[in-house]
């Protein structure tokens, strides 16, 4: 399988509050090939097996308080959101919890939003069989 690289959609409010946390274009994107998932937001990274993903789906509408900046840790359900605009993005579920927001590991997330230029590719490419 060849590896496809997705892109995150900027929006011009998300980019400055992201400089901070070196969230930037060349410092964002989300990687699918090889049998896995990686992502790199900034100074984050995410890595699973595509085996790990159990649901996808596109979503969007995200509150600009709750998602700009570094990544946001969701204290309802734990999930990760790597934000680079408000309007649309791909949910993704995980088998296992996943590392990400911590660099310790202890926090493990079942979930993850990512805001992709191309979220109807980039649900194609994490299709699960």
């Amino acid at each position: 399988m060849t590896t496809q690289r997705f892109e995150f959609a900027f929006d011009r409010r998300y980019r400055i509050a992201g400089l901070p946390f070196g969230v930037l274009p060349a410092t964002t994107w989300v990687e699918v090939g090889d049998g896995r998932l990686r992502s790199r937001f900034g100074w984050w990274r995410l890595e699973t097996s595509l085996d790990n993903v159990a649901h996808v789906e596109t979503s969007g509408g995200y509150s600009f308080v709750k998602t700009a900046g570094p990544p946001h840790l969701s204290f309802s359900d734990r999930g990760v959101t790597f934000a680079t605009n408000g309007e649309r993005g791909v949910c993704v579920a995980f088998h296992d919890p996943v590392p990400a927001i911590d660099p310790t590991g202890r926090i493990r997330h079942p979930g993850a939003t990512f805001t992709v230029a191309d979220p109807e590719a980039f649900v194609v490419a994490l299709q699960v069989p």
